[in-house]
């Protein structure tokens, strides 16, 4: 039995959400998101929560039972709270900042790197070696925050590149003579 999919997904103040055949919409304060859960799992609205239950005993819906509460959770936390990925980066003449919706990254190269900052997605500089990118989708900010952090990843030597804030780079020790 699941231990994640059985717990209700309790709606935040200030959140509604509406459920119309297998397609769940979740309506807060930072926006509005919806999400199609598949045909293995039934999406109810008791209270002021919102629960799923299988569709039987099979493992496919057993697996869809946990993964549709994770996903309408996220949905919740999305529109009332926004997700947000800190960035930090390290290395010397290594800086970025915001010009209009363009990142400008100073990392070493010969050139400087233009990231255009989706729909969706918020990017704000409050130092030049800090990046914060937020939105309400979980899965869109963690992939943006990938693709910044993809143009200079840490290396193991030095600690030179963009990482994330909370994130340990395993250092390595350089050649002996």
């Amino acid at each position: 039995m699941s231990r994640i999919g059985k717990k209700p997904v309790e709606l935040v103040k200030g959140t509604s959400a509406s459920i119309s055949g297998q397609t769940i919409e979740v309506k807060g304060p930072k926006g509005t998101r919806s999400f199609t859960a598949g045909d293995d799992v039934t999406l109810t609205i008791e209270g002021n929560a919102v629960k799923v239950t299988p569709r039987g005993l099979s493992k496919r819906a057993r697996q869809q039972w946990g993964m549709t509460r994770s996903m309408v959770a996220n949905l919740v936390t999305g529109v009332s709270e926004g997700f947000k990925r800190e960035m930090e980066i390290q290395g010397v003449g290594y800086r970025a900042a915001m010009a209009g919706n363009v990142l400008k990254l100073s990392l070493g190269y010969s050139h400087e790197v233009n990231f255009e900052v989706p729909k969706g997605v918020t990017i704000t500089v409050p130092k030049q070696t800090e990046i914060v990118v937020e939105g309400i989708d979980q899965q869109q900010v963690g992939q943006v925050a990938a693709n910044i952090r993809e143009w200079r990843a840490p290396e193991p030597y030095k600690g030179k590149g963009i990482r994330y804030k909370d994130e340990y780079i395993f250092r390595k020790e350089g050649k002996k003579k």
